[in-house]
């Protein structure tokens, strides 16, 4: 898969519900080995807004936030200082090369192939007592990407959109990340939220993906604008009826699994 291009202004248009699923992952994540100043990896950091989120609950701590968006990581470095750095990263292929107190990951997973044989790596650069968490969407089967998905692959479009969006697959079941996870010595936490996101404004979903997982079909047709807005056109219609505007706003399920796994101390 070619990593999509990032506009950090977009996808910060509803940052409040984006950030709320990573500030319930670190309610689940406890102390750490080096306390008062851990070392923490931010694993696909994108505009850096969730990784200030970290150096705020350890203000002691070297935070790195890593990514592989040029232009994420522009906005996420305007948050830079002395012990918050961000750095260009390829999580399918990033290795640690230093001990970690904590290597944490918010909604990235997702676009990483193969992303569970990655796990053991990391688990194996945290410092004793160090903990692994991340959280990824689990919405795959919901309209809004099912929809997508169905209208890529129509007759109209399947020439330059089949085959381009993530599927089902793009995550794992909640029990396999446990099965992944659970080690001896290691405490697994796993468990899954479904979110009621009461958008606001017109489209309101079609606004929240554009900032996500919309961003490979946009690229395919960036240089098409006719048939970019043609597309949107026809996506938008359906979202309408998938998700009607009620009186108080535009009601997005979202379902997102969370997994913490804290090494033997």
């Amino acid at each position: 898969m070619t990593a999509p291009v990032w506009d950090p202004g977009q996808y910060l248009r509803h940052a409040d519900h984006r950030t709320r699923p990573f500030h319930d992952l670190l309610a689940r994540i406890g102390p750490l080995p080096h306390e008062p100043a851990p070392r923490i990896a931010d694993l696909g950091c994108g505009a850096g807004n969730v990784t200030t989120v970290l150096a705020q609950r350890w203000p002691a701590a070297r935070v790195t936030g890593f990514d592989t968006s040029p232009q994420m990581l522009e906005r996420a470095r305007t948050h830079a200082g002395p012990l918050l750095d961000f750095t260009e990263a390829d999580a399918a292929t990033w290795t640690p090369t230093e001990t970690y107190d904590l290597i944490v990951s918010n909604a990235l997973l997702q676009w990483v192939p193969g992303h569970t044989a990655r796990l053991p790596h990391w688990l194996d650069a945290l410092a004793p007592g160090g903990t692994l968490a991340f959280q990824v969407p689990g919405n795959f089967d919901a309209p809004s990407h099912t929809l997508m998905r169905e209208l890529a692959e129509s007759p109209r479009w399947r020439t330059r959109l089949g085959g381009l969006l993530r599927h089902g697959d793009a995550v794992h079941t909640p029990i396999a990340y446990l099965e992944h996870l659970t080690a001896p010595g290691r405490t697994v936490d796993v468990w899954e939220t479904t979110y009621l996101h009461l958008l606001h404004g017109e489209d309101a979903v079609l606004d929240w993906v554009k900032g996500t997982g919309l961003r490979p079909l946009l690229d395919a047709l960036a240089d098409d604008p006719e048939a970019r807005d043609a597309f949107l056109g026809e996506y938008r219609d359906l979202l309408r009826t998938a998700y009607p505007t009620g009186p108080h706003g535009t009601v997005f399920p979202f379902r997102r699994i969370f997994a913490v796994a804290r090494t033997a101390g």
